[in-house]
This record gives structure tokens, C-alpha cells and sequence, in this order.
């Protein structure tokens, strides 16, 4: 074998041991009630259609609802990983559309209540998933608790749902203020959901960025606009994504397209782009030659 066909040999092994990027998403909102874990499971689905290996992660810890939403069977969840009784990929189920889910539990305090230690311990156990994941989604619950802060500090982008009423905008306004002023994140993006149309959802994007502008100088994108649909609702009674029971319906459409913009985002700056990075800021780990300090 030739010098050159070893170096060429070489430098692709190299690559293969690289961790493979991975897009890592926080869908989150100010309050509950606006359909964030239908966003994240469609998004989901969406992103698994369009051939990404898809996990999402049910961080709603003590009120989870993402096996529920899907009527799915989850034998084991998150506490059976915290009990050290299970390992990850044990607790993993799969869902409609080719999506994987980590679930969480419904009803236990000691999710809910989790120290650091704990909640880092759990999500360190996705560094072994690295190479077979594409996409992560965390679906945060309402709100800001500490868990919510920390999930969304970690991922690179964070989707806030919003809806049209007064306290939906508040609420996800007072989101982005803590986590841009305390936590330093910067890239946040909005889905309006039950919008009559898409100028609806201009508009709605269009007042949180500008109390955004004048408060906070932070610039919001928006990643999609989900309307009102009749389907949509029929999907959630038949516990199924609208995007796999009624692809062609206004919604399943216009979560297929949230997901391809949410495709295109560029790698933020400073950020490797893989689970592995997505730990250690979940952890907390200290800035260092990685670029941690341009994003934080």
C-alpha cells in the first residue's frame, strides 16, 4: 500500500472516530397549556421523516406526557435510570414515524425535585448514543425551574412555543429574559401554535421581538407557525401524530416545514455540535479551550 493510501486511510479513520454532530433543540414555553409537547413529538416525527435519527427526550420531569400524547406504553422511564435498575437504551421506546423517546415519569416528586448531581447523572448517559443520533429534542416543562433553566442553557437552540394570549407572551418573554440575562443564551427561536394563518404568526413572532428589542436586545427567529386545525385535534383524541395520521392536513404541513428550517440553523459558534458538548454545559463544566465562553 502506497504512503498515500495509508495517509487517505488514515485520515478517514480519524473521522470515524469523530463524535458525529448532533442538532440538539430545547422546546420549551413560558406556560403551560400551549401545545409544546404536541410541537415537540410532530417536530419529531417530522424530523424522522425526513430521514434524521430522532430522540426525543421527555425532560418534563414530574409531569410527563410524551408516551401519553402517543399511547404508548413505557415500562420503564427516567427513575428506573435514576435507581441505577435500567440503562438508557432499556428505558428507550420507539414511536410512530421512526421517533425514539426517552420517557419521563408522571406524578414522582423525586424527578421532579432532582440535585444537580442527579439530573446530571442521568443525561450523561446519552454520551454513549452519540454516534446514533442526528437529532436531540428536549422537551423542557413550562416555565422556568431550575431543570428547564439547565436543559435549554446546554442545547444549542431553544424553540419557545407561544399561543395568542396575553399570558403566553408574557410568560415566554420572562423565559427568554432569565435565561439570556443569567444563563447567556442567545439563540431562540419562536413557534406560534393555533394561528389562523401564517401572517397570525408574523404577528405573534412580531410582538415578542419587539418587547425582546427594547428589553433585552435579542433577536428571535422564526422557526414555524403551526394553525388551527380540526385534525390536529382529531390526531391528539386518537393519540397520534398528526404528521403520520393526516400527513396532507394544514398542520402535519406546517410542522414539515418548522422541521426543515429547524434543519438548516447553522452550528452556533464555539459549539462542537455533538452530545458530548451538550453534557458538559449540562453539567455545568468550566469554559475552557472548546470556545464555551463565546456562547456563554
Amino acid at each position: 500500500m502506497s504512503m498515500h493510501d495509508l495517509a487517505r486511510q488514515a485520515s478517514g479513520l480519524a473521522s470515524f472516530r469523530q463524535p458525529r454532530p448532533v442538532r440538539v433543540i430545547a422546546v420549551a414555553s413560558g406556560k403551560g397549556g400551549v401545545g409544546k409537547t404536541n410541537v415537540s413529538v410532530n417536530l419529531g416525527v417530522a424530523f424522522a421523516a425526513m430521514g434524521r435519527r430522532t430522540l426525543l427526550l421527555d425532560a418534563d420531569l414530574g409531569l410527563a406526557n410524551v408516551d401519553v400524547l402517543l399511547g404508548l406504553q413505557a415500562p420503564y422511564n427516567l427513575s428506573h435510570l435514576l435507581r441505577g435498575e435500567r440503562e438508557l437504551e432499556e428505558i428507550m421506546i420507539s414511536a410512530p414515524g421512526g421517533l425514539r423517546i426517552v420517557p419521563a415519569s408522571s406524578g414522582v416528586a423525586q424527578l421532579a425535585d432532582l440535585a444537580p448531581a442527579e439530573l446530571n447523572g442521568i443525561i450523561n448517559a446519552f454520551g454513549s448514543l452519540a454516534e446514533d443520533v442526528d437529532v436531540l429534542l428536549v422537551d423542557v416543562a413550562a416555565g422556568i425551574s431550575p431543570s428547564v433553566l439547565q436543559f435549554c442553557a446546554a442545547a444549542q437552540d431553544v424553540a419557545v412555543v407561544v399561543c395568542d394570549e396575553p399570558s403566553s407572551l408574557t410568560d415566554a418573554y420572562g423565559l427568554i429574559k432569565v435565561l439570556a440575562r443569567d444563563h447567556g443564551v442567545r439563540r431562540f427561536h419562536t413557534v406560534a401554535n393555533r394561528v389562523d394563518s401564517v401572517q397570525h404568526g408574523r404577528r405573534l413572532h412580531n410582538k415578542l421581538q419587539a418587547v425582546c428589542d427594547r428589553f433585552l436586545e435579542i433577536p428571535l427567529q422564526q422557526m414555524g407557525a403551526i394553525p388551527e386545525d380540526p385534525l390536529l385535534r382529531r390526531a391528539v383524541q386518537m393519540q397520534s401524530p398528526v404528521v403520520t395520521a393526516y400527513p396532507s392536513s394544514p398542520a402535519a404541513r406546517a410542522f414539515k416545514e418548522t422541521a426543515r428550517r429547524a434543519d438548516k440553523l447553522p452550528e452556533p459558534r464555539g459549539m462542537s455540535g455533538c452530545i458530548e458538548f451538550f453534557l458538559e454545559r449540562l453539567a455545568g463544566a468550566p469554559a475552557g479551550d472548546d470556545g464555551l465562553e463565546a456562547v456563554s
